[in-house]
């Protein structure tokens, strides 16, 4: 199946979602002003999580297919299930709080405008990042859903 574990197509939906999830938090932190708002926090730390989850199992993708070896054991089928599921929630509650904020402070109170220093079009960038890097996400745990059942 595509993006299972151990293959080449899983290995670079796992490179994927590490990509988008550096660049949301780059983009992000790269932003004055980003700590004072909690959901732009929240962003930060899941898109953390998020690239440390897809960064450790695409290392075992590169170990598995040097190695020539299948990854289909089910309790690390049921593992990574549990891992991707947790993650794909984590990314989207993140991505959509994130979102609100950011129409929030960009289209509703004219923060923008007002405040010279702060960079909203950043804020927009990185959600987008964070909403690419659920997408992957999401499909991944459907994969791995699939493939356990």
């Amino acid at each position: 199946m595509i993006g299972s574990p151990g293959t080449m197509s899983g290995l670079m939906l796992r490179l994927g979602q590490c990509a988008s999830s550096a660049a949301s938090i780059g983009v992000m932190i790269s932003t004055f002003g980003f700590s004072g708002y909690t959901a732009f926090c929240f962003l930060v730390a899941s898109m953390g999580l998020q690239l440390m989850w897809s960064f450790g199992l695409a290392c075992l993708d590169v170990y598995a297919i040097r190695r020539k070896t299948e990854l289909q054991s089910p309790i690390l089928l049921s593992l990574f299930t549990v891992g991707d599921w947790v993650t794909a929630f984590l990314s989207l509650a993140a991505a959509c709080s994130s979102a609100g904020v950011t129409v929030l402070v960009v289209e509703d109170t004219n923060f923008c405008r007002q405040r010279v220093y702060l960079s909203c079009n950043r804020f927009q960038i990185s959600v987008a990042f964070a909403f690419i890097t659920w997408a992957l996400a999401a499909v991944s745990s459907h994969v791995m859903f699939w493939i356990l059942t």
